[in-house]
């Protein structure tokens, strides 16, 4: 740090000793002597003073020469500007005098327009004038050829109604004829109300004789149905709780599932029993098919939940959720279950579905993914073997692979993932819930 202040100290040093220097050559020392009586006075101009006179000067006479040249670059812009406002004099006045013209031309124009007036309007009451003398010679040509007219028309009705008498003549005759036809009719007509009659009675009376049986088949029916709704629900609740016991919900499963219907709507009508016989069995009935079509729909769901273990016979090396990692030894997350069994045995599917992955897959090694529907998948990792292909169609309890130690493994066993919309699931529910099912 002292080294480069020293440097700094003589490089400044330096250049002040060259300014001075060029000061002394430009402007040399002067010295003004003053006497007066018996005394003298010296007045001293150093070489930085003459320098700082000499700036001042330069300074004043750059000033004094922009401000000449501002002022003479004005007055020639004003010397324009005055050029331009004496040429729009000088068109301003051509205008006015054509503005004049025009003024004479149109006062010629108006008085031509009132003589053309006044011509017009005598010859409109000439025009008049001839129009009555028109209408009078036509008003009286009309009333003749009116007359005329008439005459004609009146000879034409006359031979008109003679026709007309000649055949209401013979329209009476036909409707002579036309009435003892009538009266035929009337009494054939009569014959067959009277045999309406005698059928309707009996009608009602069957009408009142089936309704009676079909009271009777609503009593006996009544129980039938009640029973197998109450069966059906028992049914519903059951596989409802068997989907609960695998941690799902009953809505978010069924929604998921894209085999089932995909919506329903239509303005509300409450429902009402009818009071004919048959009405409250025929509202049952409906009740009973809407519960069976549901049970339908949540058995077609529950086919595809992964429900049995992947293998035949197997003991649990790791559960679902929260352990040490079994290579590092560091907790971690297990988003399934570990299971081992005897080298190479066979691996399961645990439900049907579709195989969307088969192969190698990183840390899982040997990897085989399965989409069985409703959102639900189920994985199989560290295989030593893989026997099926992506886009195969494979069956509950069909074989899918053998079980290995392949990628990040510590040793023989099978890792099991079921997911739910990407979401992992502990494996163990469903196992458990499966249980009751296959007691069942």
């Amino acid at each position: 740090m002292n080294d480069k202040r020293q440097d700094n100290m003589s490089f400044i040093g330096t250049a002040k000793a060259w300014g001075d220097e060029r000061l002394h050559i430009l402007f040399p020392f002067r010295q003004i002597v003053f006497r007066s009586e018996d005394r003298a006075k010296c007045l001293n101009f150093s070489s930085r003073f003459q320098g700082a006179c000499a700036g001042v000067l330069l300074g004043f006479v750059g000033w004094v020469a922009y401000s000449t040249g501002s002022v003479f670059f004005h007055e020639v812009q004003l010397a324009q500007k005055d050029a331009e406002i004496a040429d729009v004099r000088v068109s301003y006045r051509s205008l006015l005098g054509e503005v004049a013209d025009y003024q004479k031309r149109f006062s010629g124009l108006v008085k031509n327009l009132e003589e053309n007036q006044s011509m017009m309007m005598s010859l409109a009451g000439r025009n008049s004038k001839i129009q009555k003398d028109l209408k009078t010679l036509k008003s009286s040509r009309q009333a003749r050829a009116d007359i005329e007219r008439a005459r004609t028309s009146m000879t034409q009705q006359l031979g008109d109604v003679e026709v007309q008498m000649q055949s209401l003549a013979q329209k009476n005759f036909t409707l002579k004829d036309d009435m003892a036809s009538i009266d035929t009719d009337l009494q054939d007509a009569l014959t067959e109300r009277n045999t309406a009659l005698l059928e309707s009675t009996q009608m009602r009376h069957d009408v009142k004789v089936l309704e009676n049986q079909l009271v009777m088949l609503e009593e006996k029916e009544n129980g039938t149905v009640e029973r197998l709704t109450n069966q059906s629900e028992n049914v519903i609740a059951n596989m409802e709780s068997l989907i609960e016991m695998a941690g799902l919900d009953v809505e978010d499963l069924m929604a998921g599932d894209k085999d089932l219907v995909a919506g329903q709507g239509g303005p509300f009508i409450e429902f009402k029993a009818e009071n004919r016989p048959g009405g409250r069995l025929k509202s049952k009935l409906q009740t009973l098919e809407n519960r069976l079509a549901y049970t339908d729909s949540l058995q077609a769901v529950i086919k595809k939940m992964p429900f049995a273990p992947p293998l035949q016979g197997f003991y649990m090396t790791s559960q679902f959720g929260k352990r040490r990692d079994p290579v590092n030894h560091r907790w971690s997350m297990h988003y399934g279950l570990d299971f081992g069994s005897s080298p190479r045995a066979p691996i399961l599917a645990t439900a049907a579905g579709k195989v969307i992955y088969a192969g190698w897959k990183g840390n899982f090694g040997k990897f085989v993914e399965i989409d069985h529907g409703a959102g639900l998948k189920t994985r199989y990792a560290h295989m030593s073997q893989v026997t099926v292909k992506v886009g195969q169609k494979v069956k509950f309890a069909e074989k899918i692979g053998r079980i290995g130690s392949t990628g990040r493994s510590t040793g023989n066993h099978l890792h099991y993932e079921i997911m739910f919309r990407d979401k992992g699931l502990d494996p163990m529910q469903f196992i458990k819930a499966g249980r009751n099912v296959f007691q069942e």
